[in-house]
């Protein structure tokens, strides 16, 4: 609105500099760990476990990958504090460090299903994605399903 003074900035001296850039660099390395496809998936069939686990057999069998490239994605994953694992003779396995992380994923999920619903052919792959306790990205999912004439949902 012409003449209306603007709000002035916040005074960047009030709060040193560093205070909260730690912060973000944490949480920048969080993402950084959790961006490439096959952690996602790893992560996904952690969370989808009731106890959030799953021995490494299994998720070799789901990603396809070799032993060596799957422990590598491990560890960046155990190295961020994302998974831990527990060894027992010759059998690991890893569970998610914490529940949240799971929900991070369903709040992914929704965010993707619902970027995607103009895009139908990816829409319906993420409707094949295996399913997530907890997710209301269900809801999300059918909200983007195209409307009826009724109004309902197809």
């Amino acid at each position: 609105m012409p003449g209306t003074p603007r709000p002035e900035p916040p005074d960047d001296d009030a709060r040193p500099p560093d205070e909260t850039a730690p912060l973000y660099r944490i949480k920048a390395e969080l993402f950084r760990c959790l961006a490439h496809p096959t952690r996602i998936q790893v992560l996904e069939v952690l969370a989808a476990d009731d106890d959030h686990a799953a021995p490494v057999s299994l998720l070799l069998d789901v990603t396809g990958c070799e032993a060596s490239q799957l422990s590598q994605h491990l560890a960046v994953l155990r190295r961020a504090g994302v998974v831990s694992s527990t060894r027992s003779g010759n059998a690991v396995e890893y569970r998610l460090a914490e529940p949240l992380v799971a929900e991070l994923l369903v709040v992914a999920r929704a965010f993707l299903l619902s970027s995607l619903a103009g895009a139908t052919d990816q829409l319906e792959a993420a409707r094949r994605l295996p399913a997530l306790p907890g997710a209301s990205a269900r809801a999300v999912l059918d909200a983007t399903s195209p409307a009826t004439p009724s109004g309902t949902r197809a």
